[in-house]
């Protein structure tokens, strides 16, 4: 499955041959200069990352170095991170940190009492630096475990600007102007929407955006924790909010059946590809980074964004993702681990990865000039400036049974739902039956 990641993933050996043998878990990297404080120790840290990705991560594990004369060691654990962190704590060859892409799995692992709480040291940087949404992300039962380094914006409308100029229409600031809009695109020639169905995660993020706005945070914090049932009428409202564009053959590239076999990479190629099938893609700001990679796009130029609208009279919400760095209690170099997320929580090393792109920073002290465009900019200032309000992934929170499996769970019935929309009330009832029985309520 494809967690949300920021970029699409490339191959292992090109990686290899890029970083030497440093990708894919090979030996380790050492960089000169700095106080050599832990000079001689080595820290190993495991994570989904791989591609381009990996490729900037290990730029901000190679300033680490610089700094401190650890050398550091990544190993790609693919997706599915906790099978893997398990497994390797159990034959006694646990890495020292761990990139966490969920907060459900962050909560899992201190529950097993796999992780160290963070030193005084991070955590006073996270308290002077951060929202203290992100550190209530990264606690469990009042222990701050995880540090968000990386966060993604999951509350962006990706445009052309070609597409909308053409259909004489501005980016809209309601989601009735945006549906309005949409039918004007539609009118001059392209579909409104490109959805990618063919993954279920997207279409979580397209409920979790109507829900925020439109039901309100109270409500979006006890339906992530299941404090409050699936079919409740703020669900069914937001099904049915949903339902209208889903439904809407004119705003849908290709219809429900085309949506299906849309993955998300071919969701950005069908509004930013050679051959434009929509005017606008709907997904986190990493948008941005396949429609540069891939298709040349000059970010800010060929490709814009807008935030997601307010929905029914609500606030526009601001929906994230993150990777959060936990320090196993196992591990064989805790100590260097510790260190190295305390590194990780500073501005110096969020500038090395916002230098390179793709990437966004929770911390506040992060200068916005460290990012490499206007658009980056934008949407990180966009995130940090909305404190508070931010409310991380709804799924991303939920039991992976839930929250993350491919072809079940609410990936599987919002799939269903974006096949037929005609009956949101019993589609709420099948996720609250799914979500009961993975909450084990």
């Amino acid at each position: 499955m494809m967690r949300r990641r920021t970029t699409l993933l490339t191959g292992c050996t090109a990686l290899a041959l890029a970083l030497g043998a440093t990708a894919c878990g090979g030996d380790p990297v050492s960089a000169g200069g700095g106080d050599k404080s832990l000079d001689g120790q080595t820290v190993t840290v495991a994570g989904v990352w791989s591609g381009a990705e990996q490729k900037n991560f290990q730029k901000v594990l190679d300033a680490f170095t610089e700094k401190t004369g650890a050398k550091t060691r990544f190993v790609s654990t693919g997706d599915n991170v906790s099978t893997v962190v398990g497994s390797k704590i159990e034959g006694g060859n646990a890495p020292d940190v761990v990139m966490v892409p969920q907060v459900g799995v962050l909560q899992q692992f201190a529950k097993k009492g796999w992780l160290k709480p963070l030193s005084g040291t991070a955590q006073q940087t996270i308290t002077a630096d951060y929202a203290p949404v992100w550190k209530k992300y990264g606690s469990v039962d009042g222990t701050l475990y995880g540090l968000y380094f990386k966060a993604a914006h999951k509350s962006t409308v990706w445009y052309s600007p070609e597409a909308l100029t053409q259909a004489g229409v501005q980016p809209p600031k309601t989601y009735d102007e945006l549906l309005k809009a949409g039918h004007t695109v539609s009118d001059s020639g392209l579909a409104a929407f490109s959805v990618a169905g063919q993954d279920g995660w997207t279409l979580t993020d397209w409920f979790e955006n109507v829900y925020l706005s439109q039901a309100g945070p109270e409500k979006y914090d006890a339906l992530a924790a299941h404090k409050l049932k699936w079919t409740d009428p703020t669900v069914v409202k937001a099904l049915t909010t949903l339902g209208k564009l889903f439904k809407d053959k004119q705003l849908v590239a290709g219809g429900q059946k085309q949506a299906l076999n849309t993955d998300f990479p071919g969701s950005v190629e069908k509004v930013f590809g050679p051959e434009p099938e929509a005017g606008m893609v709907y997904e986190g700001d990493f948008v941005a980074g396949v429609a540069h990679d891939q298709y040349g796009k000059a970010i800010g130029k060929d490709a814009g964004f807008f935030p997601f609208p307010a929905v029914d009279g609500g606030n526009a919400p601001v929906v994230s993702g993150g990777d959060a760095a936990v320090v196993l209690k196992d591990a064989k170099n805790a100590g260097a681990g510790m260190k190295l997320l305390e590194y990780l929580a500073t501005p110096e090393a969020a500038a090395v990865w916002a230098k390179a792109g793709g990437f966004l920073s929770p911390n506040k002290k992060l200068d916005l000039a460290s990012y490499g465009d206007d658009v980056t900019r934008a949407t990180a200032k966009s995130l940090v400036g909305a404190g508070d309000s931010v409310r991380f992934d709804m799924s991303d929170q939920a039991p992976a049974a839930f929250g993350g499996t491919k072809g079940a769970g609410e990936w599987k019935l919002l799939q269903d739902f974006l096949r037929d929309p005609s009956d949101p009330k019993g589609t709420a009832a099948k996720l609250e039956s799914a979500a009961a029985k993975a909450y084990q309520d």
